[in-house]
C-alpha cells in the first residue's frame, strides 16, 4: 500500500467501526461485510468487488496491531496533508508535516526535508524514512500474507464428491476410494455409523489456495443401500421376526439373527401378541458417540392355507375360548 493511502483512506469509515473499536469488533464487522460483498456471492458485479477490495484493504492494516498503530500515528500527523511538493507559493505539503517533527525551520530561509523517489541505487525514499521510523521493513504499509489489500491468503475452493455404501460398510466404517473431479483418486475414511444422506466433510482434501493460504476441503455426500432384513432407527436396529401361532400362544425360545454377527436367541413368553418389541441391549449402531441396541418386533405367522384336518382343529379351539370381541375397545374408544 502507498504511503498517500494512509493519509486519504478513513480505514475505520469503511469497516464502519469507530476508532477505538475491539478486534473482536473489527474481526465481526469485517466478516459480515465480506460475506455481503465477496465476489463469489456477487458474481459479475464489479461495485461489490470494489466494495470487497476496500473492506480487505482496511482489515488488513486495523487487524495487525503494529499496523493499526503506525497508521494511527501517521493519520494523527498528517490529517488532511497531501503529498504535494513544497515550494514558493504553495501550502504546507508532505514536506511541512515532517519539516515541523524534525524541529526545520518552515519557510524560504530553513533548511527543509527532502523526500526523494527511491529506487534502485538511488538514496531512499520517504517510504524508506517512514519505515524506519515505524519499524517497518521494505514498504511503507506493507501487509503480511496473500496479495495485498486482500486481507491475507484466500482459502482454496472445497471439493465434493458422492459415495454410495452397502448398508453393512456403513454401519461399520470402511476406507473408500472415490474420484474426485480432476481425476485424481482420493482415499476416504468412512466412520462407524455414518447415516443415508450424511456429508463428511474432510479438511484440507479440496483444491489448494491460489496465493498460499489453506486448502478447501472435499465434503463427501453418502447414500446408503436398504437391508433385505434390517432397518436403522437411529442408534438402533430394527428387524421383525416371524412367529408360529403355537410359538406366539404357547410360548418359545426363538434365534433372531444380528447385522454381522451370530444370531441371539430371544425368548417368547406365552400369549405374546403380534407387534410386540423385543430388545437386544448393545446389538445395534456403534459408533463414538453410543451404541444402539437391536429391536425384534414379533410378527404372527398366520397359516395361508388349511387343510380340512387342521380346519376342524381351529375350529375346535375356537369353540373352547371365551366368546368376546378383541375390537371392542378401539370401537368404543372411536365413537368417544
Amino acid at each position: 500500500m502507498a504511503s498517500q493511502d494512509w493519509f486519504d483512506k478513513d480505514f475505520y469509515k469503511v469497516l464502519g467501526v469507530s476508532k477505538d473499536a475491539s478486534e473482536a469488533e473489527l474481526k465481526k464487522t469485517y466478516r459480515k461485510l465480506a460475506r455481503q460483498f465477496h465476489p463469489d456471492s456477487n458474481p459479475g458485479d464489479a461495485a461489490a468487488e470494489n466494495r470487497f477490495k476496500e473492506i480487505s484493504e482496511a482489515y488488513s492494516v486495523l487487524s495487525d496491531k503494529e499496523q493499526r498503530q503506525e497508521y494511527d500515528q501517521v493519520r494523527a500527523m498528517g490529517s488532511g496533508a497531501r503529498f504535494t511538493a513544497g515550494g514558493g507559493g504553495q501550502g504546507g505539503g508532505f514536506e511541512d508535516v515532517f519539516g515541523g517533527m524534525f524541529g526545520q525551520q518552515q519557510g524560504g530561509g530553513g533548511q527543509r526535508v527532502r523526500f526523494g523517489q527511491g529506487g534502485p541505487g538511488g538514496a531512499g525514499g520517504f517510504e524508506d524514512i517512514l519505515g524506519g521510523m515505524f519499524g517497518g521493513g521494505g514498504g511503507f504499509g506493507q501487509t503480511s500474507g496473500g496479495y495485498r489489500g486482500f486481507g491475507g491468503p484466500t482459502k482454496g475452493r472445497d471439493v465434493t464428491a458422492s459415495t454410495t455404501l452397502d448398508f453393512t460398510t456403513a454401519i461399520a466404517g470402511d476406507t473408500v476410494k472415490l474420484s474426485q473431479g480432476n481425476g485424481r483418486p482420493v482415499n476416504v475414511r468412512i466412520p462407524a455409523g455414518v447415516a443415508d444422506g450424511q456429508k463428511i466433510r474432510l479438511r484440507g482434501r479440496g483444491e489448494p489456495s491460489p496465493d498460499g493460504g489453506e486448502a478447501g476441503d472435499l465434503v463427501v455426500a453418502v447414500s446408503v443401500r436398504k437391508h433385505p432384513v434390517f432397518e436403522r432407527d437411529g442408534l438402533n436396529l430394527r428387524v421383525d421376526v416371524p412367529v408360529t401361532f403355537v410359538e406366539a400362544a404357547l410360548g418359545a425360545t426363538i434365534e433372531v439373527p444380528t447385522l454381522g454377527g451370530s444370531p441371539v436367541k430371544l425368548k417368547i413368553a406365552p400369549g405374546t401378541p403380534s407387534g410386540r418389541v423385543l430388545r437386544v441391549k448393545g446389538r445395534g449402531v456403534a459408533t463414538k458417540n453410543g451404541t444402539g441396541d437391536l429391536l425384534a418386533t414379533v410378527q404372527v405367522a398366520v397359516p395361508s392355507h388349511l387343510s380340512d384336518k387342521q380346519r376342524e382343529a381351529v375350529e375346535a379351539l375356537a369353540a373352547t375360548l371365551p366368546d368376546e370381541n378383541p375390537r371392542e375397545d378401539i370401537l368404543a374408544k372411536a365413537g368417544d
